[in-house]
């Protein structure tokens, strides 16, 4: 469940109450937990912060976090210890054991076969369909994963240890443990099998040569010769725990893993990225007539679009995790720019070293060269955004069924203001209304009375001018609109369409957020605009649900961000500024004293 990163929407120092509901939670969950226990795994004084974050798909988890380190962890309102809390209480879940190879599946996301399961010569723990339990290896007593029993004991010695055993949630290694100290599991003995160290050895080596198709048939044999001994089991079968139910999943998540892989980049590889779009962005972006310039500018127009395919611009993963601080580096040890505050707590470049030898040498790459792209504001590999179509309809009313009656529109049939204004015109000409004296005038018959004028006008209106007569038309239509997504069909819906909503929330004493929210309906994943904006900005931002919507998210990034998100949405994503709501709060500039 924790196999790819997590995120952070929340962490809170728990309350009182709240503290005495998870102990006791916690005590009902856990009955084996003394007093004493439950007292330092929840101690009262001591700080204990309440963290709420997403798994990768999706999944909302609460983290209960002491020292650091998360203690538990509550999916669907349901309590599991992590291994932190297991290395100090080795025996609070019935615990199944396999061979060492095994855990970096499970790590990797797979749950623990039938086949991998160690069976002891005291036999199997006693368990039930969807009890807790942990995974230990047989050289170390210590828990390595936590999760929940796939079937039940019985149900195990029935199916011929074939199938899934337990489906694992949480494994030392992943990303939830990842979020404490990172400390290793401790040395615990496990007695019964301290004699098998020689052949988890030698299965080990034997693993390692192994070829993936090796391994694939192996796990076939396993399956099918389930009276081996544990020893066998442990020379032959290791392979055959790892689970080939799970191996189709994981191959279609390798792209992602790559991708993922990709953005961990080291912060020297980092360092060096942004030291060549330094020097590129000076030596073919920059101009004198530009200085002095603002240092957030020149990172959004000069060294984003510096940047190689395929590589991404972030400062926070580079050894200065500041562009200020990446700029003083330049001045300092490289005497490339001079840094001046002009404004306070806005520096700005104001002046360049063209004669600086480094800069004079650094060679263009030619993959760039001559690139004036902006910031590349979609992930690698999706096809660029093209803004849905939207168009108003009007919907045919009660009222106004009789003046369409002739050409078998009836109540709620939607019609474009074109067609609506044509069908008019045809029914005036039809019926001869046109007023012989003045054509720009209608006379109004019966039906135009009763659909277009109101009772206290029957008696003082006798004619209409064509605009009015459309504008009273379309008045007492009823609203809707279609809009045209890329490559889909049509979708034709009542009412307004929602605009995007930008609005500036306050948060704590003096610190801003933007949330901007409705992106979805107009085809925009909030993700890929959430992630743009950050690379604009410079702020952090994430993604938090609408309350009353089970389908809608909303984007909060730090600060007024409201000019920047109107330029995205507007140059980039090319969203008409009328379903744009809110630009008109974006700070203005004030005259400088």
């Amino acid at each position: 469940m924790f196999a790819k990163p997590i995120r952070v929407k929340s962490n809170t120092a728990i309350k009182g109450s709240d503290r005495r509901k998870l102990k006791a939670d916690l005590s009902t969950a856990f009955p084996s937990l003394s007093a004493d226990e439950l007292s330092e795994l929840v101690p009262t004084k001591e700080e204990l912060n309440v963290v709420k974050i997403y798994a990768h798909k999706g999944d909302a988890v609460t983290l209960y976090v002491l020292h650091k380190n998360p203690l538990f962890f509550e999916l669907e309102k349901r309590l599991y210890p992590t291994v932190y809390v297991l290395w100090r209480y080795p025996a609070l879940l019935p615990t199944f054991m396999t061979w060492p190879p095994v855990l970096q599946k499970m790590v990797g996301g797979a749950d623990l076969m039938l086949p991998g399961v160690v069976v002891p010569s005291s036999g199997l723990p006693d368990v039930k369909h969807g009890d807790y339990c942990s995974v230990t290896l047989v050289n170390n007593g210590a828990p390595v994963a936590v999760g929940t029993a796939a079937v039940s004991t019985g149900e195990m010695h029935s199916l011929g240890m074939k199938g899934r055993g337990v489906c694992v949630l949480h494994t030392y290694m992943d990303h939830l443990w990842a979020f404490g100290d990172k400390s290793g599991p401790p040395s615990l003995p496990n007695a019964e099998f301290d004699g098998q160290g020689e052949y988890e050895e030698e299965c080990e080596v034997n693993e390692m040569e192994m070829e993936e198709e090796e391994v694939v048939e192996k796990c076939v044999e396993e399956e099918q010769c389930p009276g081996e001994t544990v020893t066998d089991q442990a020379c032959s079968g290791v392979d055959a725990l790892s689970l080939a139910e799970q191996e189709e999943e994981k191959k279609g998540n390798e792209e992602e893993d790559g991708n993922q892989d990709d953005q961990k980049m080291p912060q020297e590889t980092m360092d060096a990225l942004l030291l060549q779009c330094f020097l590129h962005a000076l030596k073919s972006k920059v101009k004198k007539s530009e200085l002095p310039l603002l240092t957030s500018t020149f990172l959004r127009n000069h060294m984003f679009a510096c940047c190689p395919s395929g590589k991404q611009i972030d400062i926070k993963k580079s050894s200065y995790k500041k562009l200020s601080k990446f700029l003083q580096a330049m001045q300092k040890q490289h005497n490339l720019v001079r840094m001046k505050e002009l404004t306070k707590g806005v520096e700005s470049i104001v002046e360049v070293d063209w004669k600086n030898r480094q800069l004079r040498s650094f060679q263009v790459p030619e993959e760039t060269e001559g690139k004036v792209a902006p910031v590349q504001d979609e992930g690698e590999g999706e096809s660029p955004y093209q803004p849905p179509e939207i168009t108003t309809m009007y919907s045919v009313s009660s009222r106004l069924e009789p003046l369409f009656l002739d050409v078998q529109k009836r109540k709620g049939t939607i019609l474009q203001p074109a067609e609506v204004k044509h069908l008019v015109t045809e029914y005036v000409k039809k019926n001869e209304l046109v007023d012989e004296n003045n054509k720009n005038y209608v006379t109004v018959d019966p039906i135009l009375c009763d659909c277009l004028l109101e009772r206290s006008e029957y008696q003082e209106i006798g004619s209409l001018k064509w605009d009015d007569l459309f504008s009273r038309t379309l008045g007492r239509m009823q609203e809707c609109y279609q809009i045209v997504y890329p490559g889909q069909r049509p979708i034709q819906k009542k009412g307004h369409i929602e605009p995007i909503d930008i609005a500036v929330s306050s948060r704590g004493s003096n610190k801003k957020v933007t949330l901007i929210k409705n992106l979805e309906v107009y085809g925009l994943d909030p993700a890929v605009v959430a992630t743009a904006l950050q690379r604009r900005v410079q702020a952090s931002s994430v993604l938090q649900p609408i309350p009353g919507s089970k389908d809608k998210v909303l984007v909060q990034i730090q600060g007024n961000q409201i000019h920047q998100a109107g330029n995205l949405l507007l140059d980039h994503y090319q969203i008409p500024r009328k379903y744009i709501n809110g630009l008109e709060k974006a700070p203005k500039g004030g005259k400088k004293k």
